[in-house]
């Protein structure tokens, strides 16, 4: 039986993520294999359903216990007063920096974990 290279790799690069997930579930098992490493690779050349992000929202989701501490640290990164400051805080989950790389929303995610607060990326 001759497979269909063309038509599969065709397939592939249409499927969301979640599918080629599923998929790998399946083959795994079915034939009593791991493709852990293989995962990765699949994944980033399926084209444009594992294109890369490239700008990304650090999103305060709670304060935490630290409220203060949290306050200062969106001073420091936003560059806002203490009062709007808090009312981004105050107001969580809000944003706190958008359209940003991602090394500078890791940076920041960073800095407000340190403080205790609760941070999503987007």
């Amino acid at each position: 039986m001759a497979l269909d290279n063309e038509a599969i790799i065709s397939q592939l690069k249409e499927a969301s993520i979640l599918e080629l997930n599923d998929l790998v579930k399946a083959i795994e098992e079915e034939f009593g294999v791991s493709a852990a490493a293989p995962v990765a690779a699949a994944a980033a050349g399926a084209g444009d359903a594992a294109a890369e992000k490239d700008s990304y929202t650090v999103e305060l989701t709670e304060a935490g216990q630290e409220k203060v501490k949290v306050i200062k640290a969106v001073r420091e990164i936003t560059g806002l007063g203490l009062k709007d400051a808090k009312g981004l805080v105050d107001a969580a989950p809000s944003a706190i920096k958008e359209d940003i790389t991602e090394d500078e929303a890791n940076k920041i995610k960073a800095q407000l974990e340190e403080v205790g607060a609760t941070i999503t990326l987007k």
